[in-house]
């Protein structure tokens, strides 16, 4: 291989200029037929070493594309030979994506493998992917492995495939744009890590607990055994929660104890868990809690869309009917409503439908964008982790469940928490639109929002003047000023509905 070159692309024209000195020193490789592994990265200094060596076995040239790595995924790639396009600002995976097959149009390559850089792929894969290939197949994947780029694409994928309006590239979005070409599947071959899988991938569950003596065992009896770890965090319990999971484990490999202290919050709790998902190489993490309300037996539910690639979130749904809500109070289900319908407008998924939630799964490469250490530690982490899933484009897909209520005693107090956690909608709200539709991208629905609010608040504040003016100054004013604030309030409302309405067609499908 010839020497790296590591550049920083903003734009289509910044990219080919840097690739030029590249190309020419490749031409004579494109013309024999260059065959291109590419894999995009972020944060992968653990895996990049194994997984470009693994590649450069069967590949002309290695591909890095470095997503705004903050540890030393670069350094590591480049000494190993790599060609590493770094992004100024992190674009996600569907940016990568869209950057690898631009470089592998760009370096003339007729054979591209695009391979995951976190260790959840076996480079191995790389000859059967490629040998199908060779059969004169345009595109080949593995059965299970739709819902990333992994995969072996020819010339004529190469040039079909470009950039997307929204930036989201996912397996199903790629062979959406190789219609009427020829498409091959194989059989997944086994990951790079060991242990239990699901469907071919790892999957592992995060149970925060706090006081749940008389519940905690039984949720963990019911895990399916097909998941590989079971990470249970137990938040500084003042019963005998820690103790009965220390003992549960020592009969059961998967199980995992995490204790913190002092008492941090659940989604604090969650955290913990998934960075150690992460650090183990799992594909799939789910929550749930330890309560004993979400049944284990629907968790295959969760899982079954992500691994076909359909989203890349899954979110439990107890408000699908009053059969499946069970016995959930009238005023919780208020309360649960006035939350959903907030959390619709901050995190732009308006098809979404129980964010209060605890019963979720993730994929990895989801899990490894939404910057999730940052996450709310309280409860409010389920609306904060929606908006940052929303920012990043994944999609995300509703899973209908029975509520399953038992001994248990919820410490929620609504009118409280909706208060706290109306403060924490509204920033991550105006983060959203300023993350989604000025830095990543741009649409007017901002200049919509502002506008619309401003006002309706011009039209509040001078409804509430004229009020004033007419019934406590005794001023005959209320006619003039009344009908001003109302055609401006009136105007904002106007407005504010078709800020929505764009939100609406800008949400990734669920």
């Amino acid at each position: 291989m010839s020497g790296t070159t590591s550049y920083s692309p903003t734009d289509r024209d910044t990219h080919t200029s840097h690739l030029s000195e590249d190309s020419d020193a490749l031409s004579r490789t494109g013309d024999l037929g260059l065959t291109l592994v590419a894999m995009p990265a972020y944060n992968e200094e653990k895996y990049i070493a194994k997984t470009v060596l693994g590649a450069r076995k069967y590949a002309d040239r290695v591909l890095v594309v470095d997503d705004g790595s903050t540890d030393d995924t670069v350094p590591i790639a480049e000494a190993l030979g790599a060609l590493v396009v770094q992004h100024e600002t992190n674009r996600g995976y569907g940016g990568a994506l869209q950057t690898i097959f631009a470089t592998a149009r760009e370096l003339g390559a007729q054979e591209l493998v695009i391979i995951d850089s976190d260790g959840q792929h076996n480079p191995e894969d790389i000859k059967r992917l490629l040998s199908e290939l060779r059969e004169g197949n345009d595109v080949v994947i593995p059965v299970a492995g739709t819902q990333s780029g992994f995969g072996a694409y020819g010339q004529r994928a190469i040039e079909a495939i470009r950039p997307g309006g929204n930036g989201v590239y996912a397996g199903a979005d790629i062979l959406a744009q190789v219609h009427g070409m020829k498409v091959a599947g194989i059989p997944s071959g086994t990951a790079a890590t060991d242990g239990a899988r699901y469907r071919g991938k790892r999957i592992a569950v995060v149970i925060p607990a706090y006081n749940e003596e008389k519940l905690i065992q039984g949720t963990l009896d019911g895990i399916p055994d097909f998941v590989t770890r079971i990470y249970v965090v137990n938040d500084a319990s003042t019963d005998m929660t820690g103790a009965i999971i220390d003992n549960y484990a020592h009969y059961n490999a998967r199980v995992v104890p995490v204790h913190q202290n002092p008492n941090q919050g659940p989604g604090a709790a969650v955290i913990s868990g998934y960075s150690r998902a992460l650090s183990d190489g799992i594909d799939i993490v789910a929550t749930m809690d330890g309560d004993g309300q979400m049944d284990p037996q629907y968790l295959s539910k969760f899982l079954d869309p992500i691994v076909d690639g359909k989203c890349d979130f899954t979110l439990g749904n107890r408000l699908a009917s009053s059969e499946y809500r069970g016995r959930m109070s009238k005023w919780r289900f208020f309360g649960n409503a006035i939350l959903t319908f907030l959390t619709k407008i901050a995190s732009g998924y308006w098809s979404m439908m129980d964010p209060q939630n605890g019963y979720t799964a993730i994929s990895r490469r989801a899990l490894k964008r939404i910057e999730f250490k940052d996450m709310y530690p309280r409860y409010g982490y389920l609306n904060d982790r929606l908006v940052r899933l929303n920012i990043h484009g994944f999609r995300i897909k509703n899973i209908a469940h029975p509520a399953k209520y038992g001994n248990e005693t919820s410490t929620i107090k609504y009118g409280r928490y909706i208060v706290r956690v109306s403060n924490l909608l509204l920033r991550t709200f105006l983060r959203r639109l300023k993350m989604k539709y000025v830095i990543l991208s741009f649409h007017p629905l901002v200049f919509f929002y502002l506008f619309g609010s401003i006002l309706a608040l011009i039209g509040i504040v001078g409804g509430a003047i004229a009020l004033w003016e007419k019934f406590v100054m005794g001023y005959s004013v209320l006619f003039v000023h009344g009908t001003l604030s109302m055609l401006a309030f009136m105007l904002g409302i106007m407005f504010l509905s078709f800020a929505m309405l764009f939100d609406m067609q800008q949400e990734v499908g669920i």
